[in-house]
């Protein structure tokens, strides 16, 4: 038994850590020690102890508040993951051509659990902003890109991630029904591109299309955001750049599909 505590003393060391990080991530903001440990329901002597010690290591910084935010070796560890992506990598530069090109935000999204990610984006032209910044993490089934991230599943495995993951959103006009969610996202999936209109956000379009790897799994979504009121008489051009976009990342990956 004595051999076995520190290995479960250790363990559980670690998923203190990892729900401090994820608990900064989902707020986005600096916050209290104590706050943290009334989040992840610890005792605070726990949580003090061991942000000390991220601290320490660069993990967490305290802002001149005395808050907890995220540290900067984090973002060495971000920046090498990403130097080894290549789709990331390839859908960044098309990202940025396309949003010359269409004069309009675009947005790289990846899953994150039962979340879909902004992992990347390049602002339009105009003065348009959505909420949506780089870091935002909202429920798959508020937008087309949420859903097209699960597209490439099976029935059974789509149905029980959105039954998971499906929240109302804040417009009321998200989908929470886990067998529609699962049918839609095969269907926008097969189709090679998804539109959503003020489920996310109101006024706000987003027209997204599945970045693919050599399995066919949809590993990233290169979506354009714009204004409601632009998509009228634009959707059929916008859609066509998104879905170029996307098959251009895939073709510099070393993958020839059709749309």
């Amino acid at each position: 038994m004595t051999d076995q505590n520190p290995i479960r003393q250790r363990t559980s060391g670690i998923d203190r850590a990892l729900q401090i990080m994820d608990i900064l991530a989902e707020r986005l903001v600096p916050v209290t020690a104590y706050e943290l440990s009334k989040a992840a329901g610890a005792p605070p002597s726990t949580f003090y102890r061991l942000i000390d010690e991220l601290v320490e290591r660069g993990m967490l910084t305290r802002t001149a508040e005395g808050r907890v935010w995220l540290g900067p070796r984090l973002m060495r560890y971000g920046l090498a993951y990403r130097s080894r992506m290549s789709a990331f990598a390839e859908a960044e530069r098309e990202m940025q051509a396309l949003s010359q090109r269409t004069g309009e935000m675009v947005q790289i999204c990846a899953r994150d659990e039962g979340r879909m990610a902004v992992i990347a984006m390049a602002e339009g032209g105009g003065h348009f902003r959505v909420t949506s910044d780089v870091g935002t993490r909202v429920p798959l089934n508020w937008t087309a890109s949420g859903r097209l991230l699960l597209g490439h599943l099976p029935e059974a495995e789509r149905i029980a991630a959105f039954a998971a993951c499906a929240e109302p959103s804040r417009t009321g006009l998200a989908p929470t029904d886990p067998a529609l969610l699962a049918a839609e996202s095969r269907r926008d999936y097969e189709a090679g591109l998804s539109v959503q209109i003020d489920t996310s956000e109101e006024a706000v379009a987003c027209i997204a299309a599945p970045i693919r790897d050599e399995a066919g799994a949809c590993v990233l979504t290169m979506s354009v955001v714009m204004p409601r009121h632009r998509v009228e008489g634009t959707l059929e051009a916008i859609a066509a750049e998104v879905r170029a976009a996307a098959a251009t990342v895939e073709r510099a990956m070393g993958l020839h599909r059709a749309f």
